[in-house]
């Protein structure tokens, strides 16, 4: 793991543990995968807390993400979850994310991600504390999400010309399309080779691998790009859906 990482996960620790009731602090996503990557991978964190947040622990947790000065701090996102509500797929928790503070659900494919290999930073395991997520409920989550988020999301042209949007749409098609037919879960490198096998732009693909790992980038317009990624993306959900 990335020294500054390992810092700045240390740093957190030490600061969230006298702010909130904690019980367990878990990381998910590239952290847990073996996939991150220093200075571009978000770092995706669960807290287990012992009672529901109080009004004061809102402002102690934003007081302790706001503190945090190592890099990559602003890439540091962390849910709260009480242990009372851990069984509520729907439950919208406290969320520290993109430098704000807001509710949203912890959804199905993160609950599975942190059975199959939550890394445990403090407290119990995944395994003792959240319940299970059935393969019918991970398929619905993700047929759900596919339908009425990211393929409304690909009907406007203009946020296409973002990195963003790029990448995470096109990562997370493939990424739906192998857990609906498979059943499993893969990791972010994993969904690269997935995207060639779905017949995705070569040149957006190659353009998505260079920003997240470094290969050279091809010579691609950010038009022609959120053009060609838009249409696959379209086209995909269409067919992992049917």
């Amino acid at each position: 793991m990335h020294a500054a990482t390992e810092r700045l996960l240390k740093d957190f620790l030490d600061s969230v543990g006298p702010a909130v009731p904690l019980v367990a602090l878990w990381a998910h996503g590239s952290l847990a995968t073996g996939d991150y990557q220093p200075e571009r991978s978000d770092l995706d964190l669960i807290a287990v807390l012992d009672s529901p947040a109080t009004m004061d622990h809102w402002r102690r947790i934003k007081a302790v993400h706001r503190r945090l000065r190592l890099p990559p701090a602003e890439l540091l996102h962390c849910s709260y979850m009480a242990r009372q509500e851990l069984d509520d797929l729907a439950g919208e928790h406290i969320t520290w994310a993109h430098g704000r503070i807001f509710r949203r659900p912890v959804t199905a494919v993160t609950r599975r991600e942190l059975h199959e290999g939550a890394r445990v930073l403090y407290g119990p395991p995944p395994a003792e504390l959240l319940p299970p997520v059935s393969d019918e409920e991970l398929a619905r989550f993700i047929r759900t999400d596919l339908r009425d988020y990211w393929l409304v999301k690909a009907q406007a042209r203009r946020r296409w010309l973002q990195d963003i949007w790029v990448d995470l749409g096109m990562m997370t098609v493939a990424r739906a399309t192998v857990t609906l037919r498979e059943g499993r879960l893969i990791s972010k490198l994993e969904s690269l080779d997935v995207l060639a096998e779905l017949g995705a732009p070569e040149t957006v693909v190659a353009d998505i691998r260079a920003r997240r790992y470094g290969t050279p980038p091809p010579v691609l317009s950010r038009f022609r790009r959120g053009r060609l990624a838009r249409a696959f993306v379209r086209s995909a959900i269409r067919r992992a859906l049917a």
